[in-house]
């Protein structure tokens, strides 16, 4: 009769280290046309990009071509397609992705329920508001929509004739008219990282 054979036991690995993987995030940069949220973002990107970061940017203009054609521009339709890239920003920060969304969002009640969402899925959430003046967003004008606007070819500018909600109580507050944008980006990365999040 044959002795049972034995189960091995297994040696514990003397290589394999904790998992330092950084959890994903939403970092949603609001504020008016022009104000430096997709210039900000693009730039703090290829920043965390370069660290090796996992990151991916929502445009706010990209998104609504291939999301939101089906929407116009009244508050309803504005605040249905801030709820679709919520969804979609908070599955992909869920995911292990930091993912920058520099869109308008121009209503409390909207951007209030982004953060609920996230909250409700225990998913990181930064609300950043690019608090540039309409004067100075104005003059940028790097869409022309602020001229078109004043020629009367388009209506419904937001922070003209459409309604803009200051954010209260963002996570941060960027002034991209009194800095530059290597200063500002400098600021929310150092807010992430603060935050266990860059």
């Amino acid at each position: 009769m044959t002795s049972p054979t034995p189960i091995p036991t297994p040696i514990p690995s003397t290589t394999a280290s904790p998992c330092t993987c950084r959890p994903g995030a939403t970092v949603w940069l609001t504020g008016l046309p022009s104000a430096g949220k997709s210039t900000i973002a693009e730039a703090l990107a290829e920043r965390l990009r370069t660290a090796g970061r996992r990151v991916e940017v929502l445009d706010g203009d990209r998104i609504r071509r291939f999301l939101s054609a089906d929407l116009g521009f009244s508050r309803e339709d504005r605040n249905t397609n801030v709820q679709r890239i919520a969804r979609v920003a908070e599955v992909m920060a869920r995911n292990g992705i930091l993912v920058l969304v520099p869109v308008i969002a121009p209503y409390a009640d909207s951007r209030a329920a982004v953060r609920a969402r996230h909250a409700g899925c225990g998913t990181p959430y930064v609300e950043v508001h690019v608090a540039t003046p309409v004067e100075v967003c104005s003059v940028r004008d790097v869409k022309g929509l602020y001229a078109k606007q004043a020629a009367g070819e388009i209506s419904g500018l937001t922070g003209v004739d459409d309604p803009y909600e200051v954010p209260e109580a963002p996570d941060l507050r960027i002034e991209s008219h009194r800095q530059s944008v290597a200063q500002s980006v400098s600021a929310l990365h150092a807010l992430l990282s603060e935050r266990g999040l860059a």
